[in-house]
């Protein structure tokens, strides 16, 4: 599968409530409507909440950008399925008509956008966790940039086998029921046109990090957890610039899934 990773700033004009409420009640169905034209597998909105634990993931690592409003991700069975819903009249009238909506709450100029790989490095029972309003899970999201004297490539490399088994090693007494890491498809030139549409200016990320955790066990604090963390964040300062990558917790709201 290949996945859309589409960070959003809501518009300055608009409250958060006001950006939800339009992003959930007029786009997703909008979204949804139009998804068989466009070849979606899945479609789910992540909503970011305002959580003490946002400041205090930041704080705990120098400083960090702050939170989007929220994140679109839309999977597609491959490169080629996505491909091909630009190539029908149906599919171009489509993703005309969500650039359009987008204009209408997203900052798109500070919003941005790109493809991405899914590696799974612990998977939940069942695999398909959502970190639904109803549920006590949340879903942590971490879009990230290469730091230290790393390129893109050998960030990637190194996080994909040296820091997930890290994660992977401590999951349990972190509380950390899922983890996936989503790596940006480095140079694939279809990434260009997904922001170019929109009037993105904000550089997409490495990729993003994304793990679900049980509410109740997110809150508290034991020395396991402690140390866990303390491993997390030191490993995470050899290939992350932390100054220019985020951290928030959110919830999701799925609209299509036809895995």
């Amino acid at each position: 599968m290949i996945r859309v990773t589409f960070l959003l700033r809501r518009k300055p004009s608009l409250s958060a409530a006001d950006f939800t409420a339009y992003w959930l009640q007029e786009h997703g169905p909008l979204v949804a409507s139009v998804a068989n034209s466009l070849n979606m597998l899945r479609y789910v909105q992540v909503h970011t909440l305002d959580d003490p634990a946002n400041d205090a993931m930041a704080t705990a690592r120098g400083g960090m950008e702050a939170p989007y409003d929220g994140v679109a991700e839309v999977w597609f069975e491959n490169r080629a399925a996505f491909v091909a819903a630009t190539a029908t009249k149906a599919g171009r009238q489509a993703g005309a008509r969500l650039v359009a909506d987008e204009g209408e709450f997203i900052d798109l100029a500070n919003s941005t956008v790109w493809l991405g790989h899914e590696y799974p490095q612990v998977n939940g029972s069942p695999e398909n966790l959502l970190a639904t309003e109803r549920s006590t899970l949340v879903k942590l999201y971490f879009p990230l940039r290469t730091g230290g004297d790393h390129t893109d490539v050998s960030a990637q490399h190194y996080w994909r086998t040296t820091h997930g088994p890290i994660i992977r090693r401590q999951a349990h007494g972190s509380g950390i029921e899922r983890y996936v890491q989503v790596h940006r498809a480095l140079d694939d030139e279809l990434c260009a046109p997904l922001r170019e549409a929109r009037g993105c200016t904000v550089a997409p990320y490495l990729g993003h990090a994304e793990l679900w955790f049980d509410r109740t066990a997110l809150q508290l604090s034991t020395p396991e957890r402690q140390e866990s963390g303390r491993r997390a964040i030191a490993d995470e300062s050899t290939f992350i610039d932390f100054a220019q990558s985020a951290m928030w917790l959110a919830k999701e709201h799925q609209f299509i899934d036809h895995r």
